[in-house]
């Protein structure tokens, strides 16, 4: 460390009750400034009326609480803080865009632009009904504890394709413009195996059929326990006859959005539950029907899909009686 000369701390000290001496900014104003701006933002077209725009993740205090995306001046796409992607749609075909990325904080501050990034979407094709190629080749390998490098052989289409939507199980958790053949995805857990396969679109959002899958095991490990969605209950109510158990929960931490769970009841798969929209933010809540008869015994459990396509940790299980 470097010692600063005596005499220089004597004036400092003096000047302390008029100027403070310079310091720097203290926890408290740190915390009332609004967040950065992002970075690492793309758009690449993903048919002829959308667009898929990313970003990197803003670190603020209190945290982010949501992401603003903007097509020029306008404010098109909102989405929880936990969300890094979107695909903006109902665009003009042969049209270019500029897209802005805001942040916003959890005591409501709005942080500025992030840089214009541009993407132009394809003509539509009338009645084009003939899918892109299989892409060929899959390839990649570890990039950390959590992240992968992927890689792949293009496809073909009759009108050219627009963008590969890489998937991890059943799941699309990345997307690249259609003349990009490799990329990274982030946001994956340690010590995990993923199956990934990548799939081609064109304008008129004809898919290809699914690459061969590439499987690869992240370096490091991870025992689960933080996917596992926290503060769960369940109760029961009678409606019309009949009786729901309803459900409340805190979905697990992650680095991106929740959209699907399973529920197991009794031991087996009861249902899954997708949100058709943006998930609800904080505690979630859900019912569903457990028959009509009173005195029942049930056990239920519930689990999440994680950004990163893999099934998380199950929650604790609780058990309810119908009626009682």
């Amino acid at each position: 460390m470097r010692r600063v000369p005596l005499p220089l701390v004597l004036v400092c000290g003096a000047l302390l009750l008029v100027a403070s001496c310079g310091r720097g900014p203290s926890a408290d104003e740190d915390e009332g400034r609004a967040p950065g701006a992002p970075t690492g933002v793309t758009a690449a077209a993903g048919s002829a009326t959308s667009v898929h725009v990313m970003w990197n993740a803003v670190a603020a205090a209190p945290g982010v609480r949501s992401y603003e995306v903007y097509r020029g001046t306008v404010k098109v796409e909102e989405v929880p803080g936990s969300q890094h992607m979107v695909d903006v749609t109902r665009l003009r075909p042969s049209t270019m865009y500029a897209f802005t990325v805001r942040a916003r904080d959890g005591d409501g501050r709005l942080g500025p632009p992030s840089r214009s990034v541009r993407a132009r979407t394809p003509a539509v094709v009338a009645a084009d009904r003939s899918a892109p190629t299989r892409p060929t080749a899959p390839a990649g390998r570890p990039a950390g504890s959590r992240a992968v490098q992927l890689s792949w052989g293009a496809s073909r289409d009759d009108r050219g394709v627009v963008s590969y939507d890489v998937y991890q199980g059943g799941a699309k958790i990345h997307s690249v413009g259609g003349n990009q053949t490799a990329t990274v995805v982030t946001g994956l857990r340690p010590g995990t195996a993923y199956v990934f396969t990548v799939r081609a679109r064109d304008a008129a959002d004809n898919l290809s059929p699914a690459s061969g899958p590439l499987r690869l095991t992240t370096p490091g490990t991870d025992d689960g326990r933080d996917t596992a969605p926290t503060g769960f209950t369940a109760t029961t109510h009678r409606a019309d006859g009949a009786y729901y158990i309803d459900l409340s929960w805190i979905p697990p931490r992650t680095d991106g959005v929740i959209t699907e769970y399973r529920i197991r009841l009794d031991g087996a798969a009861a249902t899954s539950l997708v949100w058709g929209g943006t998930p609800p933010r904080g505690r979630a809540r859900y019912s569903f029907y457990a028959g009509r008869s009173a005195g029942e015994e049930h056990r239920v459990r519930l689990r999440a899909r994680l950004p990163d396509g893999t099934w998380g940790a199950y929650s604790a299980e609780r058990t309810v009686t119908t009626g009682g």
